[in-house]
């Protein structure tokens, strides 16, 4: 492709003039120039791009952009006013724009964002609609299944093209896109082209990123701030965030969903059974029974947000709606059930914020779960055994979510098992004694109702053994990730493999070894 051709109709400033140069790729990691490669020199964290432009070249960049004022180069510079944005819309032009060619919906949040991707995905495959997704978790493009990373972001702006642009090949009409704040505020989903925008909640996360919960917000409110003025917003009217996305919505149309009395969508005659949940969806020109498998308040709430972008926004039938939730029995690593015969239930969930913490160990304590395996109780009950719950707190990320997310532990567990979660280049003694603090500052008390357990792994092999029948464990973290990071090493653990491997040698069965990690 000739690169002035990248150019045509490019929405960003351009200071320098674009030659008229073939390029055969594109690549903004030097490292993985080959011939002919258009380089994209990124700016910011965690390195500076522009250094790298002498190697780029070295290895045969035909041309470069950058945002720095350069010359002398043996190659074409284009200075453009933002290098990470301007890739965006480079990649979305390399594969000749395949999201005006897609019904986009866009998911954003701090937690559910996965759980409400899938909902909607899997509503639109009940409509008949031939749809793909990209979440934290995978790509599902057709009759494909794509992993999508060790660590769950969105995937960088030209992995999301190629994604887009393969489901256009695949025959594909819409699209769902699970858009973390990092890929927003990097700008890895602009030029995507979307028509529903949809938040689950804004809460305390990634602060160590964005610097403030305003800065986290607004990162998160330019999936908003995208769309067009046709375009359909689904907000949640029990989130603190709801004042401010609505201001930043002004006048397109929205769809506010919640418990609130307030929202245009709102749940009635909640039911909680064996099963999972049943409730009436009513508002917004909407009134029908749904039936679903997840459990908890949360995936109400996840629920009326698919129902919002798929019913309300894109006029999927209600039928399509009440099918393609009742087929969703699960997202992997959310609230998963791991059952080896044991006489206490064993769950691993993704949560890994206070607020997310927080709601999963709200929903066992509330719904609960019986020897047998099968969820009991009702609005308002408690579970009958213990909860005893193992988690942690990543290293070299957002240092206050620790103290808070012992915080919660100690009010809401019987027993918190502090533990790794990817400590990264910090001191996981460190981590660890930052968040017994917070458990202490609730009174907890080391060695009787918290404990420290450095090796994630025993630490959850402790949980099992302390299990008397009718408890829950639930290891909270980690979910479907497959690697956990120390140092700069990134080392492959699961914790359902973990969760597995503990269970069957509490039970005497084979299984799983228990993966390897430096602390082991």
């Amino acid at each position: 492709m000739q690169l002035i051709t990248l150019f045509d109709k490019f929405p960003l400033p351009v200071y320098t003039p674009v030659p008229d140069v073939s390029i055969t790729g594109l690549a903004f990691d030097s490292r993985r120039v080959q011939q002919g490669d258009l380089f994209i020199a990124l700016s910011g964290a965690p390195t500076d791009g522009h250094k790298y432009i002498p190697d780029a070249i070295a290895r045969g960049a035909a041309a470069v952009i950058g945002a720095e004022s350069i010359e002398g180069l043996s190659v074409p510079y284009i200075r453009v006013s933002n290098s990470r944005q301007a890739l965006a819309h480079i990649a979305a032009a390399w594969h000749d724009f395949p999201t005006r060619k897609l019904t986009v919906i866009g998911v954003t949040g701090t937690d559910g964002k996965t759980t409400t991707t899938s909902l909607i995905f899997n509503i639109l495959k009940a409509a008949g609609i031939r749809a793909g997704m990209v979440s934290t978790v995978s790509a599902v493009i057709g009759d494909r299944e794509l992993d999508t990373g060790f660590h769950v972001t969105t995937p960088d702006a030209p992995d999301v093209q190629r994604f887009m642009a393969e489901m256009v090949t695949a025959g594909l009409t819409h699209a769902v896109i699970e858009t973390t704040s990092h890929g927003l505020a990097q700008y890895r989903v602009d030029a995507c082209n979307f028509v529903v925008a949809a938040v689950t909640n804004i809460t305390h996360e990634h602060l160590n990123f964005h610097g403030s919960y305003e800065a986290y917000r607004a990162a998160k409110a330019r999936l908003f701030e995208m769309l067009p003025s046709s375009g359909c917003a689904i907000l949640n009217r029990d989130d603190s965030s709801y004042e401010f996305l609505e201001r930043v919505c002004g006048q397109k149309p929205m769809i506010r969903y919640g418990f609130h009395s307030d929202a245009d969508m709102r749940p009635l005659a909640v039911t909680y059974t064996p099963g999972g949940l049943r409730f009436t969806i009513t508002g917004a020109g909407q009134h029908f029974p749904v039936e679903s498998p997840l459990v908890g308040d949360f995936n109400i709430s996840n629920i009326l947000a698919a129902v919002g972008a798929t019913v309300c926004a894109l006029g999927i039938s209600t039928e399509a709606a009440r099918q393609g939730i009742t087929a969703l029995r699960g997202v992997p690593g959310r609230m998963e059930r791991i059952d080896l015969g044991q006489d206490f239930t064993a769950i691993v969930d993704f949560a890994h914020t206070p607020n997310a913490l927080r709601v999963a160990l709200e929903t066992v304590r509330k719904v609960g779960t019986s020897p047998s395996g099968l969820p009991r109780g009702v609005a308002g009950a408690r579970v009958a055994g213990r909860v005893i719950a193992v988690f942690g707190s990543a290293g070299a990320r957002d240092i206050t979510k620790r103290r808070l997310m012992a915080e919660v532990a100690a009010e809401l567990a019987d027993i918190s098992i502090l533990t790794a979660e990817d400590p990264r280049t910090e001191s996981l003694e460190g981590i660890l004694a930052e968040m017994a603090a917070g458990a202490e500052s609730r009174h907890g008390v080391e060695g009787q109702t918290f404990y420290r357990i450095p090796d994630r792994g025993e630490a959850i092999r402790f949980a099992v053994s302390l299990a008397r029948p009718g408890d829950v464990v639930i290891a909270c973290g980690k979910g479907h990730e497959q690697s956990m990071c120390f140092g700069e090493t990134e080392y492959p653990w699961d914790d359902r493999m973990a969760m597995r491997a503990a269970l069957s040698k509490l039970l005497g069965k084979s299984g799983p070894l228990m993966p390897f990690l430096p602390t082991s």
